[in-house]
């Protein structure tokens, strides 16, 4: 038997060709579709985080929370483990959108805390003097980034309030704080 040639050339040129084409109607497929996508909000869903104080509690956990929210601020996350490695976390945004956190823990340092929630950069400042139901005496942190964070040592635990919110609003949440 003989073979028959293809009924079509094959070349390098017709190849590119065909790769340049789909790669156009893939790039129009994703421009069109942009242009009747809108940014989809997300709607926040607050957490009992009161709850998990009571279950601390129930465990002889003492964790440091705040005697209440201003009117506004979400909770948004709750971290509670109890036992040989108790830690505690509590997430918020504020009326603006901004994020607050809490994180307090026996088996790490604050250095530990700051550098896995502030930056690994994050740069000390000064000492601050702020009322709360805790102790009056913080450290500060600050990184490029805007993040900002006041530290201290509870006997054998490390307590840090962290985050993007404007610093006014991380000394509130200090002055609420209660354990």
């Amino acid at each position: 038997m003989s073979e028959q040639p293809s009924r079509y050339t094959r070349s390098f040129g017709g190849m590119t060709g065909a790769l340049i084409v789909t790669v156009l109607v893939v790039v129009a497929y994703v421009a069109w579709r942009g242009l009747f996508r809108g940014d989809a909000e997300v709607e926040v869903q607050p957490v009992d985080w009161q709850a998990s104080v009571g279950l601390a509690e129930q465990a002889d956990f003492a964790v440091v929370h705040p005697s209440e929210l201003p009117a506004g601020w979400t909770a948004t996350s709750v971290d509670l483990a109890a036992g040989d490695d108790p830690r505690w976390g509590l997430g918020v945004l504020t009326d603006d959108g901004k994020f607050i956190g809490i994180r307090q823990e026996q088996t790490s340092s604050v250095d530990d805390l700051v550098e896995t929630y502030v930056d690994e950069k994050a740069e000390q400042g000064d000492d601050a003097d702020l009322a709360s139901g805790v102790t009056d005496t913080w450290q500060t942190w600050s990184d490029d980034g805007g993040d900002h964070g006041f530290s201290t040592e509870l006997d054998d635990e490390a307590l840090l309030v962290y985050g993007s919110a404007p610093v006014a609003d991380l000394e509130a949440y200090v002055g609420l704080l209660t354990r």
